[in-house]
């Protein structure tokens, strides 16, 4: 199958069968890797990317799903002024450790702040609950989106954090089996 659609501003076409996840479309056949691969279950939030401008797991959505229509990956992100603020404010708050997860994470703050632009804590945990980091950093992201928003960029200790918005492993590992 044929499917057109627009990748950070520029069109594209590419030959793949209608289900095939766009998350390998992009790494595949348009040689994006910034979009990472986690789970495949759509749980972790490592391959978020923008569909018409909403948050979507791309591992979960099939590139007929796509024709048509605008995406914007992490390679795009930074080229209108909230997607800027956010890189700019992960990139000063240090937030990554091994950085797998923060294409994923930074796509997703982009679309809270966009839907939300001044989230409380709460709001941010809530939204956030969805991606994974396995170093942790949680209290960074936290502080990151904060601070993109124009916010105190608090630093708190781990425990200012409601346990929903830390994943449990258990929970994680019984959702993927």
């Amino acid at each position: 199958m044929s499917v057109s659609f627009t990748v950070n501003g520029r069109k594209r076409t590419v030959e793949a069968e209608a289900d095939k996840p766009l998350l390998w479309v992009l790494r595949e056949d348009l040689d994006m890797p910034g979009t990472k691969f986690g789970c495949g279950a759509g749980l972790c939030g490592a391959c978020t990317v923008h569909l018409d401008g909403e948050a979507v797991r791309s591992c979960q959505t099939p590139i007929a799903d796509a024709a048509g229509k605008q995406v914007t990956t992490i390679e795009g992100i930074a080229t209108n002024d909230l997607g800027k603020r956010v890189v700019e404010a992960w990139t000063a708050l240090d937030v990554p450790q091994c950085g797998y997860c923060q294409a994923g994470q930074i796509m997703s703050a982009t679309a809270l702040l966009k839907q939300n632009p001044k989230p409380t804590p709460d709001d941010i945990d809530g939204w956030m609950s969805g991606n994974i980091c396995r170093c942790a950093t949680y209290l960074r992201i936290r502080a990151a989106i904060r601070k993109a928003a124009g916010l105190p960029a608090e630093m708190a200790d781990a425990s200012a954090l409601p346990s929903s918005a830390l994943p449990s492993p258990a929970t994680n590992a019984e959702q993927l089996a």
